[in-house]
């Protein structure tokens, strides 16, 4: 086990690492809505769309670490990014959302990437937590898509897409994470309806991944060893990776990536589709 395993410090992303696609609709004009921007998964992608010449919402309930990822995606090459502190448990604040984005240009993306975890049996499991993590990971996603499609109708061509970002666990489970492995089988349930809706001119898609080296990922560790009694060690190397042919963390910038590709003409076949970068996990048991 590598000693920087359990460094929980966000992996710094560079710009060689940005994957640049030239794409016709990824101009300043265009708008791509980012949920959970302050870090992780959704920093990258924030900053990936950015420095594709998209303008980008970026947003997220921590503010310190939302205007954080608007300075790399600056100081990375990205022109507009803008970031508006929201929270996605309010109704109110995702219909101001949409509002400000329009005012920028054409909403032409949004990328549900906003989430969290709790680690605990169904039996004890607090239902305020229940309510939480189902309000931001599956209420939110389906009321922003709700806002978004008519806007991306409305634009000239009425073309748009939707990412979502679930999980190996919207393929699999992992023991006492009921309410996480619900809210991914529900993503990919959500990506599937848009797209059945969308005429393929409304397109929708869903990221899986094993686990990436974020806090979320890492945080996770000294309870999942509590429960299992098990060592922190053994946690990363049988839990987290023990499925996974590739015995490495991705790197946030790599899902980034993903979303690049599903948005650009590169995922034009991408309808309802998932892409499952999750090195061997569910399909090579």
């Amino acid at each position: 086990m590598a000693k920087d395993s359990f460094d929980i410090r966000e992996p710094k992303i560079e710009r060689e690492q940005i994957l640049v696609v030239k794409d016709n609709y990824f101009h300043l004009r265009n708008v791509a809505i980012i949920t959970g921007a302050a870090s992780g998964i959704g920093r990258a992608t924030a900053v990936a769309l950015a420095v594709n010449g998209l303008t980008v919402i970026a947003c997220d309930i921590n503010e310190a670490g939302g205007k954080e990822t608007v300075r790399i995606a600056e100081d990375l090459g990205g022109e507009v990014i803008f970031f508006i502190k929201t929270d996605l448990t309010s109704d109110e604040d995702i219909e101001l959302l949409v509002r400000q984005a329009a005012e920028y240009g054409n909403i032409k993306y949004l990328a549900n990437i906003a989430g969290m975890q709790h680690i605990d049996a169904v039996e004890n499991f607090p239902m305020k937590v229940y309510d939480l993590m189902q309000k931001i990971m599956l209420r939110a996603p389906f009321y922003l898509s709700k806002l978004c499609i008519p806007h991306m109708k409305k634009s000239e061509d009425g073309i748009g897409a939707i990412g979502n970002m679930s999980s190996v666990h919207g393929h699999i489970v992992t023991k006492n994470k009921a309410v996480y492995n619900i809210t991914k089988f529900g993503l990919r349930g959500l990506t599937q309806s848009i797209a059945a809706e969308g005429e393929g001119k409304i397109r929708s898609f869903s990221v899986s991944t094993g686990f990436i080296r974020t806090p979320l990922a890492l945080n996770q560790v000294p309870e999942h060893a509590k429960q299992r009694g098990i060592t922190p060690e053994a946690v990363v190397r049988d839990v987290m990776l023990g499925r996974s042919q590739v015995k490495e963390m991705m790197l946030p910038i790599e899902v980034g990536n993903l979303f690049v590709i599903g948005f650009s003409s590169l995922g034009k076949y991408l309808v309802g589709g998932d892409l499952l970068f999750d090195g061997g996990m569910v399909k090579t048991y």
